[in-house]
């Protein structure tokens, strides 16, 4: 076996259009590959054009998935990286609400100042021998829950060139549609600005309306079967913040809706504290209009046995959100009663995961023990 290194990123370097359609043309070649690469390479740019003609008006667009871009977005609305990461073609590295503070708005930090304090008290209280800096880091982790999904974040998200017409198609798509909604209204000036700012990489070609497709991340039905068996659909109530901690499983499909009345999330450290909750649910209450991460959606979770088995690996876990890990044992439980005399099969490949932490599953080796092992989901942090 042979293998070339064709291409490769070059940091502080941007491929332009032009270049990126020849790199794609070049690929093209290989379907029809007659001779060598090394010919394809060295053909005249007036084939290369004319195959990169014929690709893009056939519709072989895939060619040009193998040309990336690197994007570094700033100043840019969480919520428009969860649309972004819903769409799965993509590698993003993005600045953590959980571990670090963001920039956010008057009215949101005086509560953010507010709760991050009551959240180290309680915390510190819960576990006095925790570490200082994994007592902030929790508290973080609760706080955030009143900042807004519209928070600007920082993150390098990686295209190809196909996919970021794609994106922009589908951006456009929405932004003509009809919404009465303020907070899909408010999410349409940053996709203009997205499309504004990628206006040099624009290739009108390039998208395939015939495919139908748009955006995923937004649930246009009013509602979906539960099922559980070789496939699964499942619907739950959840954060923006948990969801956007779920979309880390790319083989997984999410859709989210909101509600029809505003709900919020709790969190469990102070539910038994009736002052707090109280507290919370007023103060977070009176920040709704710019929909915190810990507002209440509508999530749809799609996906096969095994990618859900995947999730579970990853999620029943301390070191994962505790809201999450909670959730997918719930969805872990219901699995295994559906297809328990349904689908022996199945069951008893998903009966390895039916523990509370990963750790105890059978051939697994965790490299972080914590103290919490198989308890973890009694954990209040």
């Amino acid at each position: 076996m042979k293998i070339t290194v064709i291409g490769s990123t070059h940091p502080g370097f941007k491929l332009s259009k032009e270049e990126g359609l020849i790199f794609g043309g070049k690929a093209a070649g290989i379907c029809y590959q007659k001779d060598t690469f090394d010919a394809i390479m060295d053909e005249s740019i007036e084939v290369t054009k004319k195959r990169i003609n014929r690709t893009l008006n056939s519709k072989h667009h895939s060619v040009y998935d193998h040309v990336t871009y690197n994007l570094l977005l700033e100043d840019t609305p969480k919520i428009i990286a969860m649309i972004l990461n819903n769409e799965k073609q993509y590698t993003t590295s993005e600045k953590s609400a959980r571990y670090t503070k963001m920039k956010i708005s008057e009215r949101e930090q005086v509560l953010y100042d507010k709760w991050l304090a009551i959240f180290k008290d309680e915390i510190k209280a819960y576990d006095p021998s925790m570490k200082d800096i994994d007592v902030e880091k929790l508290a973080q982790e609760n706080a955030r829950g009143l900042t807004s999904v519209f928070t600007f974040s920082v993150l390098e998200h990686t295209l190809s060139l196909r996919q970021i017409n794609n994106i922009m198609y589908w951006f456009d798509q929405f932004i003509n549609a009809p919404y009465e909604n303020d907070f899909f209204e408010e999410i349409k000036k940053y996709m203009k600005e997205f499309n504004e700012k990628l206006s040099d990489l624009y290739v009108e070609e390039l998208h395939d309306e015939n495919k139908m497709r748009e955006l995923s991340l937004f649930d246009k039905r009013s509602n979906h079967k539960e099922i559980f068996d070789e496939v699964y659909c499942t619907t739950y109530k959840a954060t923006f913040a948990q969801l956007a901690q779920a979309q880390r499983h790319r083989t997984l499909s999410y859709s989210m809706k909101l509600l029809d009345e505003n709900k919020f999330f709790t969190p469990i450290i102070i539910r038994d504290d009736e002052e707090l909750s109280k507290m919370w649910q007023e103060d977070i209450k009176s920040v709704a209009d710019l929909y915190p991460q810990s507002m209440l959606i509508s999530v749809c979770e799609r996906g096969t046995y095994e990618n859900f088995a995947l999730k579970c690996l990853e999620r029943l876990c301390s070191h994962a959100q505790l809201e999450i890990s909670l959730q997918t044992y719930d969805t872990l439980q219901k699995y295994l009663k559906s297809v328990k005399d349904s689908n022996p099969e199945v069951y008893d490949f998903m009966k390895k995961y039916d523990v509370t932490a990963r750790c105890a599953v059978k051939g697994y080796k965790c490299d972080k023990p914590c103290k919490y092992a198989i308890k973890q989901l009694e954990r209040l942090v």
